[in-house]
């Protein structure tokens, strides 16, 4: 794999090239991945997958015309050759009077912040099989299950450069680590499926292969036996495992592509009181080996902890150099593109802080509610609000974990579940987008 100089030199190359050629701007980025992942079922050996990609990709302005050409050759004896398939397809692109490059005067510069993104451990093929063995192993093992979807685990490493006409250019490079498990408890009269996963930057902080496998069993094993509840008005506790969904949801309704198209439910929440006192919504693309951090975001500009949402008021939208222009406001250094692609607007490390109760005394807050564990389909309307998921968990009654549900559906609407939500202390940042345990007073409850 080439060095981050030399994937940062490529990519100023390829810069140089489109300039010849005739671009008024352009910037280009390189990306060099390798993976390796083994997966086994029931013992056996099910899949071995290693692979290496390398891509580069060309963005050429002419004027207010645009066009973006792809290759997966490093050869600079081609670059020449690219550029001009792009001149000649931006002049054919429509005009957008906001496309172009960031402001050189916000570009990030100085020495790349270290994040910590790059463990340099090879993890080898047999390794990687004993992790899968090992968790498949632990989750079979917990009594009441019957059969495996099967383990993983994997491992890679890769190089992301980037480089504009207006002068900035670095590399970036990162390493993963993972590990699942997913199996099925019951029999012929009641099936039920679960799984556990983790992933991390660095192999150290890989959680152990036994506590993913037993964790996968265990929670096939719980949603044995399901009830199903009396349809109506009932509060919801969105367990860790999917609350972070709703962070999912409040983001794509402050990007602003959706608010410049007039598509987002938030359309005028700027400055409002969004959600309740005390709720801070942060985003961090400085965390130390965090999934999704970065020093710069993906048209060069610098980033920097921000909280979206600060006690309870919406404070920004997300915006990219083209949002901005569009809004009238600054770009907010959330740009986010994969190598191929357009800048679009995301957060990096995303969160909504822990509140004052702990887990128990939110489940103990309310005289009965459904936990749930796990949401099924995509019912949001990103225009209204109005959200209505099929959803599995729980009952809680008297602050106790009771029998599993299923075939349940959950809906209300976001603006009202974002006013009123309530979190609770056990915040774990484990994803890129985390949050603690959330109690929505009232949602309604339907079974199928």
């Amino acid at each position: 794999m080439l060095s981050e100089p030399e994937a940062a030199d490529l990519a100023v190359a390829l810069v140089e090239a489109a300039r010849t050629a005739g671009a008024s701007a352009a910037d280009a980025m390189i990306g060099i991945s390798r993976s390796s992942g083994i997966s086994v079922r029931l013992g056996e050996l099910e899949d071995i997958d290693h692979s290496e990609s390398f891509e580069v990709s060309l963005r050429a302005f002419n004027g207010d015309r645009s066009a973006t050409v792809s290759s997966a050759s490093l050869d600079r004896a081609g670059f020449a050759e690219l550029a001009e398939r792009a001149i000649a397809m931006a002049r054919q692109a429509p005009e957008d009077p906001y496309a172009g490059l960031a402001d050189p005067t916000l570009l990030g510069s100085g020495d790349p912040v270290d994040l910590g993104l790059f463990d340099p451990t090879v993890a080898p093929l047999t390794e990687l099989e004993q992790r899968a063995r090992t968790a498949e192993q632990a989750a079979r093992a917990v009594p009441g299950v019957s059969n495996s979807n099967g383990a993983s685990a994997s491992s890679g490493q890769s190089l992301v450069a980037l480089a504009t006409s207006t002068g900035f250019s670095r590399a970036v490079r990162s390493s993963h680590f993972g590990c699942s498990a997913s199996v099925i408890a019951g029999d012929a009269g009641g099936l039920q499926r679960d799984y556990a996963s983790h992933s991390t930057r660095f192999l150290e902080d890989l959680d152990a292969a036994e506590d993913i496998g037993r964790k996968a069993g265990e929670r096939a094993v719980a949603r044995l036996n399901p009830a199903r509840p009396a349809s109506g008005a009932c509060p919801v506790i969105f367990d860790p495992r999917v609350s972070s969904s709703l962070l999912g949801h409040f983001v794509a309704a402050i990007t602003g592509s959706a608010i410049a198209r007039k598509t987002s439910f938030l359309q005028d929440a700027l400055g409002t009181q969004l959600f309740g006192p005390g709720i801070i919504i942060r985003d961090d693309p400085l965390r130390q080996r965090g999934l999704r951090s970065r020093a710069t975001d993906g048209e060069g500009l610098p980033c920097r902890p921000l909280d979206l949402v600060a006690d309870g008021v919406l404070t920004t939208w997300l915006a990219t150099t083209a949002d901005a222009r569009q809004l009238g406001i600054q770009p907010t250094g959330h740009a986010s593109r994969s190598v191929g692609g357009s800048p679009g607007a995301g957060p990096s490390n995303l969160m909504l802080m822990p509140g004052a109760k702990s887990r128990e005394e939110l489940l103990a807050s309310v005289p009965r509610a459904i936990l749930v564990t796990e949401l099924i389909g995509q019912g949001v309307n990103p225009v209204t609000g109005d959200y209505s998921r099929g959803a599995a968990g729980f009952l809680v009654e008297g602050g106790e974990i009771g029998a599993a549900v299923a075939e349940i559906t959950i809906a209300g609407n976001l603006k009202q579940m974002f006013a009123t939500l309530e979190p609770a202390s056990d915040l774990e940042l484990r994803r890129g987008i985390d949050a603690p345990t959330l109690l929505i007073p009232e949602m309604t409850v339907a079974s199928a």
